[in-house]
């Protein structure tokens, strides 16, 4: 719809990415939330003292991110080269 409308190829490709990214990047940082929360609990509840490795958890959250914009990229270019009439006929 929008490259019908007269957006540009960049245009398209960008917004494709950065809702991937955003999405993943949302992801990562509640699992992050979520992951350190149930460490927390469970040291707890076992009293042990949590441990938490900072550079796992940033891995981690990389990782999140990084895959946000390979699994985001070919959907973005797939979109971005569309012909306008042929994606309308098809919707």
């Amino acid at each position: 719809m929008r490259k019908a409308i007269g957006a540009k190829r960049e245009s398209i490709l960008a917004q494709f990415l950065y809702e991937s990214v955003v999405m993943c990047f949302l992801g990562g940082l509640i699992g992050m939330v979520l992951g350190v929360g149930a460490t927390n609990l469970v040291a707890t509840a076992l009293q042990v003292p949590p441990v938490l490795n900072v550079v796992g958890v940033v891995a981690a959250f990389g990782f999140s991110v990084a895959v946000g914009v390979f699994f985001g990229l070919y959907p973005a270019i797939r979109a971005s080269n569309l012909v306008p009439i042929e994606a309308l006929r098809h919707e």
